[in-house]
């Protein structure tokens, strides 16, 4: 479309948008005639709430249903641009006109904040910006903040089987935001986070400019490589460093139940997963309940136990890891018919929760996972937890319907590099870090709704014996609103110093620096956002 006819269409679309929103025609009128003034392009795509398709874009990529309730504040307008002048033109009439900008690369926020806001807000979907240029010759690629995890798998892949990237397991997350906060995946002990392979970044700040990392300055790209980028501006795009992956590595997925010795397992497991076995070899555990087939009808838990499943990936081959396995770990009795070798980006999809021989093609299904309605908190672990404790978990899990515990190993070079070298500051002496999530039908209704969410808050509570302390920590990728909350006087307010010292530590301070100098205004703020002054 020319700029010259987008005019046309513009005045068109107003006089109908005109018709049913609830804005003040004059002001709706301007931002949308500021909108088209500003796009060199074109004008991009725009959805209002009237708008047929408006629930359905909306809705498209929300992974937690908790936020596709009535309830849940939605957008003024929904933008889906295609050009980089077109987000420029949108930053700067947005705060222009008072609006706020949420920005949705993925939409797996735990808490919903990439696509609403309390305040007047206009969301920009980056689904059409997912472009990703592979250049194997200097080992890096330029990825759109669109793009998700799995395509950036499946395009390496495209272009070399010896290169890869440590990013996460789940193959829909995007980028934009998985990378900002840090991102880790089953490689993190042999390279670290995502965020340490960025070697450059696209960026629109509040004045509506593009800046990349020579204009933008190295107090600013220390700060969007784990600080999270929506406190400082819309990000374009990342340039990654690929790393080196062996022709063929091994998975095993192996799953105990209580009966099978789960307690000793995860114990043991905490032992050697983090500093006793090479970096080459990452074993994540996830652990939920499943259903016996018995019961007695009477007890908490009957026809119900708790399951460890044991996810390994080793860079190398299945030989290898048993010999590995059997000096570190024979306890889990991990067998040859137990291993799969394969290439790395068939591992991707294996280790991402789908069946043996699912085509890799599956990383560009952007909807390949199921969405479900839920709650998430999240600990790092700096010493094993007793069996005691353990044990006290598991009591706790089979009073619930669908709990889970998602843990991450780490250890190796995730733990060497400084926690000053980028804002992602969880290094040496973490073990690993539990994800605590429990999921329910969204029809169930408020009154469920309240019961789960504090099953969690009190598990969340029952391990603070266990956990990081000085501060209890958190990652920025599991956002959790309800940390920091404190109340006075009967109302709840919310501190950031709180949470801004268990997401971030003692670089908290050196992030809020970085804001005031590039967004003193405050323009990209939310909850949870970096503020550029912190009151004492």
């Amino acid at each position: 479309m020319e700029s010259s006819s987008s005019f046309v269409i513009l005045s068109v679309f107003i006089s109908l948008f005109l018709l049913t929103s609830p804005w003040k025609a004059s002001a709706q009128e301007d931002f949308l005639q500021c909108l088209a003034s500003h796009s060199n392009q074109s004008m991009p795509q725009v959805y209002v709430p009237k708008s047929p398709s408006f629930l359905s874009v909306l809705q498209s990529s929300i992974y937690n249903l908790r936020f596709t309730s009535p309830a849940t504040p939605k957008p003024q307008f929904i933008i889906t641009p295609n050009h980089e002048s077109q987000i420029q033109a949108l930053v700067v009439c947005s705060k222009k006109h008072g609006l706020k900008i949420t920005t949705r690369s993925g939409g797996h926020d735990f808490e919903g904040l990439s696509y609403r806001a309390n305040v007047p807000f206009v969301l920009i979907d980056l689904v059409n910006f997912r472009t990703i240029d592979v250049n194997i010759r200097d080992n890096s690629a330029w990825v759109q903040a669109g793009a998700t995890l799995g395509e950036v798998y499946y395009r390496i892949a495209e272009k070399s089987l010896v290169h890869g990237f440590p990013a996460g397991a789940c193959p829909t997350v995007g980028v934009g935001g998985h990378i900002s906060g840090g991102g880790f995946g089953l490689m993190v002990r042999k390279f670290g986070m995502a965020a340490d392979h960025v070697l450059d970044a696209r960026i629109i700040n509040a004045k509506g400019e593009i800046l990349d990392r020579k204009t933008m300055g190295e107090d600013l790209f220390w700060a969007i490589r784990g600080g999270g980028v929506t406190s400082f501006g819309v990000l374009l795009a990342w340039k990654i460093r690929l790393v080196p992956v062996p022709p063929t590595v091994t998975v095993s997925v192996i799953a105990k139940t209580l009966q099978q010795g789960t307690t000793e397992l995860v114990h043991k497991w905490q032992s050697v997963a983090s500093y006793g076995v090479p970096n080459e070899l990452s074993i994540a555990l996830h652990i939920g309940v499943v259903d016996t087939g018995s019961s007695n009808g009477t007890r908490i838990g009957s026809g119900r136990t708790v399951q460890a499943t044991f996810t390994t990936l080793f860079l190398g081959s299945a030989t290898q890891l048993l010999q590995v396995m059997e000096k570190k770990f024979p306890e889990l009795g991990m067998k040859q018919e137990d291993c799969k070798e394969m290439r790395w980006v068939e591992s991707t999809v294996r280790t991402s929760g789908f069946p043996d021989g699912t085509p890799v093609d599956i990383l560009l299904n952007r909807s390949s996972l199921p969405k479900t309605t839920f709650k998430a908190k999240s600990d790092f672990v700096t010493r094993p937890i007793p069996k005691v404790g353990l044990e006290g978990i598991w009591k706790r899990f089979l009073k619930e319907e669908r709990p889970e515990l998602v843990i991450g190993v780490w250890g190796g070079r995730v733990n060497r590099i400084s926690e000053h070298k980028i804002a992602f500051p969880h290094r040496a002496g973490n073990m690993y870090l539990i994800d605590y999530v429990t999921n329910w039908d969204e029809k169930e209704g408020q009154e469920a709704s309240a019961r789960h969410m504090s099953w969690i808050r009190e598990l969340y509570d029952y391990m603070t014996p266990y956990v990081s302390k000085s501060p209890r920590t958190a990652f920025l990728n599991y956002k959790d609103l309800d940390l920091g909350r404190v109340k006075i006087n009967g109302a709840t307010f919310v501190d950031p110093r709180i949470w801004g010292r268990m997401y971030f530590k003692s670089n908290f301070p050196r992030l809020v620096k970085a804001k005031s100098n590039v967004d003193p205004e405050n323009f990209f703020s939310g909850e949870q956002t970096i503020p550029p002054t912190i009151t004492k």
